[in-house]
């Protein structure tokens, strides 16, 4: 028997290095799988088998401050000298780039990059000597002065010298627009504030090259060796450039060095009195996801007095790294001053946030470059100094002055840079571990781990004791434990019990996943910074602040006003107000309040037309509603199948009917807007539209030498490969519109009175629908694929929009290493391949019996207008993030969310293939027989076009009972009239014009 299982090891051993995945073939955690896959991938095609569609290499280029380190330990210069290149001296640009040069906003002589898709743009630099440089861009952002809506987004560019992107951050550098809120606040009739409009800043920029999220409080350094560089900018956005500067390293001194150059006179201020800004009244700010709030504290100014009254700034809404804003102020005599503030900073227990200030654009001393702010349940009073006691001190002269606070996160860098490393090693010892296992646990299999297979435990070891570093340094930058320490205590702690049974480490894959999963979760509380603001303060050094913080008796009196006043008439939400028009929405209660306050802030100022806003917590109440004549005038978030249910029923308007509805219409694909076509109109418009698309694991994909599938035989094809690895890929077992579209099967006959889907092409999608599960081994039943997708377990398969947010906000370890790509398809005659699928929708339509209708049209149109959706959408997820990422139906809206290239990309191509089902009486029963159909081929082994065939006779019957119940057949069964739903059998050519060609 010991020989045997000698003789087993040695063959284990010996397949894994043939296969090319012995776990142990780098020790380096620094160089991803993906690199390790890329030379795989290199291989392949140097021996003429280069994979089909391989897979887009992502950036794994080292993170700055690695980088940054690295020079530093080289003993690299500083440049002595400032290199000036002019913004219209190219040389070199992407074919087809939209650039002049021309004359904007007073300049003479600046290029004008007008581009709406992906180009580059190269300057040839001479570098004097080598040095460190940092680079500052002089510009404008571009401003189409016809365009209904101006977008909010800063211009994104991919720095790169030479080809080569240095370090990560600088595929990302953001130039910002700058912005400032519609002053003074307008008020509603109940004398309640309105939100205001964000109004951009029409001014020249001069702004650093830093990074996007604002990890790194000072400006970013590139390293240039004497000689010619290729500067290369890569942007989606316009922006308007007058020149580049590469110029010498910021030098920022240390506080007391800073204090022996200040004038030993302190001026003339002893007479002064201590200047109080009001934080709403700002300056300007560089992202309009920084919003005025309203806050009840009884020493808020101005005082709320229990109504909406904008009295503050920030909060949630200003958490983000990098956003600032600015406020000004007048100084009347030259002298020494100190800085304090009034804030709110009880959003995360016991969690310091921090705060870059600048005077006059500038960081005075070190010190300000991350000032932290301290935890407190209450509003605080905040000297700006070591304590309250020993402000810092800073001259200003005589004059105008800006103050400006910018969120930053950078002490908490250091941090996520070894928590990217921990999970780095966390990955690699799982997919060891399955690739030792097969992917099977074996819990009657004895493993010798110490003997046979000592790195698990190494890895192991090592991951214990980077957490353990990581929760070092937490507690050094954040001064205390707080809910984020405990999460890598209870990491640490687990990772001990792991290695407390090293022969038990191979069962241990799910353990190391909530290890994985509880590492990553402190990625959202490290990289957010909410803060309020009410006040800030510019007092006369040696002066006292005024009282910053209420006592406990105004306290009390506030909170005992404010109970009272939640009784109050005007705290109830209006059901049905004959004077106003009346909407209810299916959506969560955020995006009610931001439908409201968009209405009061655009719609009601344009129109005069007032409107109410309600949740509507059950969409059956629609019905109900109706029958008993309370029906709003509008309703919000339909799901797609409820307009046409009750157009049937003479309850909803047919749009079509309106004036304008032609060019709304146009914003849609035909495909999107087929479930809501009934007798010759349209009952609804859609709002949001929820297609499939696929998600793959890039690091998987690539240790495998595997690329995306772009059709369902390359799918087929990598199928053995994953399984044989322990792998599997994910299908909705119910997704039977995609194979039955892609094979040109059609739900219904041309007249609608029963459906198609005995036809050929039908029986074929089928067939390749349930062949995947009966003969391909596709899992039949996936309770979570997020879950998979992120163990490793299953690295592809196909997911809805819910699969995106979900990765993007719950899964940060995985940031970078899963990508998305259109369906698979299948090949037409014309050599195309198609990629048709249908998804979930929700929709808008006006009720019937509204006394307001052309009312109800006209905010219709405004709110399905390519303007509003794209408002909306950025506003929501500027305020709540990416969670709330609004799935607009509308393509010109959806385009300008903030989606990155490949995402925007794989959506685009995906969006001309969209074709959902269109809906008549009787349609419910189509995708229940289908699915019936389904079980008794895959689950009960009945043969497949039998299955299908009594799965047709049941839609048949239903269809024809309910045209017999709407009279469109008469009690004799002749045919009175047809349904006769639109037929789409193109892809959508309104993509092309947002397309990069």
């Amino acid at each position: 028997m010991k020989h045997i299982r000698y003789i087993s090891l040695i063959l284990l051993l010996g397949v894994m290095l043939f296969a090319g995945t012995f776990p142990y073939a780098s020790s380096s955690v620094t160089r991803p799988a993906s690199a390790a896959a890329t030379d795989a991938l290199q291989g392949l095609e140097e021996e003429g088998e280069t994979p089909v569609n391989p897979i887009i290499e992502s950036a794994f280029e080292p993170y700055y401050m690695d980088v940054s380190r690295t020079w530093e330990e080289a003993g690299v210069p500083s440049a002595r000298e400032s290199i000036l290149v002019p913004g219209t001296r190219l040389s070199g640009q992407s074919e087809g780039a939209s650039v002049s040069t021309g004359s904007y906003a007073g300049k003479e002589d600046v290029l004008i990059w007008n581009n709406n898709r992906t180009e580059w743009i190269e300057y040839d630099i001479e570098v004097p000597a080598e040095g460190m440089y940092e680079m500052a861009l002089t510009y404008h952002a571009l401003i189409d002065e016809d365009a209904v809506y101006q977008s909010y987004r800063p211009t994104t560019m991919a720095v790169s010298f030479d080809g080569e992107y240095v370090f990560n951050e600088a595929r990302a550098i953001e130039f910002a627009r700058i912005f400032r809120d519609e002053l003074p606040f307008k008020t509603d009739e109940k004398g309640n504030h309105i939100r205001p409009r964000p109004i951009e800043q029409n001014q020249w920029m001069r702004q650093s090259f830093q990074d996007a999220e604002g990890t790194s409080s000072l400006p970013l350094k590139w390293k240039l060796t004497e000689g010619k560089h290729t500067l290369r900018l890569q942007s989606f956005a316009p922006i308007v450039i007058d020149q580049i500067e590469l110029v010498p390293p910021t030098t920022i001194p240390p506080y007391e060095e800073f204090r022996m150059t200040l004038p030993e006179n302190n001026g003339n201020t002893s007479g002064s009195e201590v200047i109080v800004i009001e934080a709403e009244n700002m300056q300007a700010k560089n992202d309009v996801a920084i919003q005025v709030m309203t806050d009840q504290d009884p020493l808020m100014s101005p005082d709320a007095d229990n109504k909406l009254i904008f009295n503050a700034i920030g909060g949630t809404r200003w958490q983000n790294g990098g956003g600032a804003i600015t406020w000004s102020f007048t100084i009347p005599d030259s002298g020494r001053y100190n800085l304090g503030i009034r804030a709110y900073q009880g959003y995360q227990s016991s969690k310091k946030v921090y705060r870059k200030i600048m005077i006059d654009g500038q960081v005075p001393f070190e010190e300000l470059l991350a000032y932290p702010i301290n935890y407190s349940t209450s509003w605080q009073g905040v000297v700006i100094g070591p304590s309250a006691e020993e402000p810092y001190e800073i001259y200003l002269e005589k004059g105008e002055h800006t103050l400006t606070l910018a969120a930053t996160y950078a002490p908490y860098n250091p941090v996520l840079n070894e928590q990217e490393q921990v999970l780095a090693l966390i990955r690699d010892l799982s997919e060891n571990i399955n690739t030792i296992t097969g992917g099977v646990e074996d819990t009657a299999r004895t493993w010798r781990i110490k003997e046979n297979f000592p790195e698990l435990i190494t890895r192991t070891e090592e991951i214990k004791q980077k957490l353990e570093r990581m929760a070092a340094m937490l507690l050094e930058v954040n001064g205390e434990a707080d809910a984020n320490s405990q999460s890598l205590s209870t990491a640490i702690t687990d990772i001990e019990d792991i290695l407390r049974y090293p022969n038990d480490i191979p069962y241990k894959l799910e353990d190391l996943s909530l290890i994985s999963s509880r590492v990553a979760s402190i990625t959202a509380s490290l990289t957010a910074a909410p803060m309020a603001l009410d006040k800030l303060y510019i007092a006369p050094a040696g002066t006292a602040f005024p009282r910053m913080e209420a006592n406990w008796g105004e306290k009390t009196l506030r909170n005992t006003s404010s109970f009272f006043h939640s009784f109050s008439s005007d705290n109830r939400l209006s059901s049905s107000e004959d004077e106003v028009l009346n909407i209810w929405v299916n959506y969560g209660r955020d995006y009610v309040n931001l439908i409201q306050e968009m209405a009061d802030q655009y719609f009601t100022p344009e129109t005069g037309i007032e409107v109410q806003v309600d949740l509507l917590p059950d969409e059956n109440l629609l019905v109900m509603a109706n029958a008993a004549g309370k029906s709003p005038d509008i309703a919000l978030g339909m799901t797609e199948g409820r307009p046409i249910e009750l157009a049937i029923r003479g309850a909803v308007e047919d749009l079509s009917d309106y004036p304008g509805f032609d060019d709304l219409f146009e914003q849609y694909s035909p495909g999107s807007t087929l479930p809501y076509y009934f007798a010759d109109g349209y009952y609804a418009l859609p709002e949001t539209q929820r297609f499939q698309v696929l998600y793959y694991r890039k690091d998987i994909l690539q240790k495998l030498g595997l690329g995306v599938p772009d059709t369902w035989e390359d799918v087929i094809e990598m199928l053995p490969t994953l399984q044989q690895n322990g792998y599997n890929f994910h299908i909705p077992y119910n997704d039977y519109m995609t194979f039955l579209y892609q094979y040109g099967a059609e739900f219904y006959t041309a007249d609608g009175m029963k459906t198609a889907l005995d036809s050929p092409e039908a029986f074929t999608g089928f067939k390749l629908m349930t062949d995947l599960f009966t003969v391909y081994g596709i899992e039949q039943q996936v309770p979570s694929f997020y879950q998979h997708f992120r163990d490793g377990d299953m690295p592809i398969g196909i997911a809805d929009f819910n699969f995106y947010l979900q990765m993007r906000v719950a899964a940060p370890e995985l940031d970078g290493w899963w990508g998305m790509a259109p369906l698979p398809g299948t090949v037409s005659e014309r050599g195309e391949v198609e990629r048709w699928t249908g998804g979930n929708q929700t929709a808008a339509a006006i009720f019937s019996n509204s006394d307001l209708k052309e009312e109800a049209w006209q905010f219709l149109q405004w709110w399905l207008s390519s303007e509003t959706q794209q408002r909306f959408g950025n506003d929501l997820e500027g305020f709540y993030g990416v969670a709330f990422r609004w799935n607009t139906a509308n393509l010109e809206a959806f385009t300008g969310l903030p989606w990155n290239e490949e995402e925007l990309a794989v959506m685009l191509e995906q969006w001309r293939w969209y074709k959902d089902m269109a809906n008549i009486p009787g349609s419910y029963f189509i995708p229940r027989e289908v699915m019936n159909a389904w079980n008794r081929t895959v689950l009960s082994g009945q043969n497949y076009r039998d299955a299908l065939e009594e799965g047709i006779l049941g839609m048949d019957r239903e269809i024809w009972r309910k045209a017999r119940e709407f009279d469109f057949i008469d009690d004799q069964g002749s045919i009175v009239d047809t349904y006769d739903p639109p037929q789409v059998t193109e892809p959508w050519k309104g993509v092309d014009r947002y397309v990069n060609p």
